[in-house]
């Protein structure tokens, strides 16, 4: 099998501020910006990687999801529980450096794990937790 990662979701309760994060703190290109309001669908990746995304998405929008799952979603991304995703880089502590000086909120410090990865961590607008890992 062939098989390849080409889209990731993460939720957004702010479209505006997620769009910001990702395309002017993290450096993603926009590749589409669909709808309107806090109903948008963004979709964003890494330059040079056209074939990698995340779809940045309202989290309940789905006609299937109950009021009572909209409230346990919302109440999940404030507590930054619901979604998360994992990043990587050859230069962590300039990527920590770029971060933080953009005001994203850290999580952690780079700080070398006790199972041989040296990562940090922040938070998006939304909540999602973004590891960000030290490629060796």
């Amino acid at each position: 099998m062939d098989i390849t990662i080409h889209t990731s979701f993460l939720p957004h309760d702010d479209p505006d501020a997620s769009l910001t994060f990702y395309r002017d703190t993290l450096g993603f290109e926009v590749r589409n910006d669909v709808g309107q309001g806090k109903m948008r669908w963004i979709t964003v990746g890494p330059a040079g990687q056209p074939g990698t995304s995340i779809l940045l998405a309202p989290p309940a929008a789905d006609p299937g999801v109950t009021d009572d799952e909209r409230r346990t979603i919302a109440e999940m991304m404030a507590k930054g529980t619901y979604g998360w995703i994992l990043l990587a880089t050859p230069d962590l502590d300039g990527t920590f450096e770029k971060l933080q000086a953009g005001d994203a909120e850290v999580v952690q410090e780079p700080t070398e794990q006790p199972y041989g990865i040296r990562d940090c961590a922040f938070r998006d607008p939304a909540g999602n937790l973004v590891r960000i890992q030290e490629v060796r």
